[in-house]
């Protein structure tokens, strides 16, 4: 993957002066910046595209997410590292050394932009994180617009891995 692309809602990856490679998403809606605030963090609306947490909601509080739209629900501890509402969050995942996500929601253009930032390892293979970063975002946007989801995983992946490197392209 590089950084160039056409498809506006793939994710792009770029590689860091120390080598890292940069995954980065640019999401972007009408609503004001609070309400996508708002389904970046509030329980009742986060179960409804990406999972729980269950913890600490304070700057170095610890607490269980669990991913609930995965086939095997899977719960990690995770740390919230940075947040300034309705502006910034950025959480870690505990143990898991690079898995650590920054959310920045700006207003730009008389829309809400979300640019959602995890870096990775120098040399590292992103295209199934990115793809499945990039199912959960269009879940995210459903949720935030009233719409359509991305749909089962499955036929998702057919259509997007592709986009990543992965399938028949």
């Amino acid at each position: 993957m590089t950084a160039q692309h056409t498809h506006p809602r793939r994710g792009t990856v770029t590689e860091l002066p120390d080598g890292r490679r940069r995954l980065e998403f640019r999401r972007s809606w009408p609503d004001p910046v609070e309400d996508v605030w708002s389904a970046l963090t509030e329980p009742e609306r986060t179960v409804r595209w990406i999972g729980t947490y269950d913890g600490q909601r304070v700057v170095g509080g610890v607490g269980t997410f669990t991913m609930t739209q995965e086939l095997e629900p899977a719960s990690e501890e995770v740390r919230i590292v940075e947040c300034e509402p309705p502006r910034r969050l950025v959480v870690e995942w505990v143990g898991q050394g690079d898995w650590r996500v920054e959310l920045d929601l700006v207003r730009e253009d008389g829309r809400t932009v979300l640019t959602f930032r995890q870096d990775f390892a120098a040399g590292a293979d992103v295209a199934d994180v990115a793809g499945g970063w990039h199912w959960y975002l269009d879940k995210l946007d459903a949720e935030v617009t009233g719409g359509d989801g991305p749909g089962e995983w499955e036929p998702f992946w057919a259509a997007v891995g592709p986009l990543y490197g992965r399938g028949p392209a």
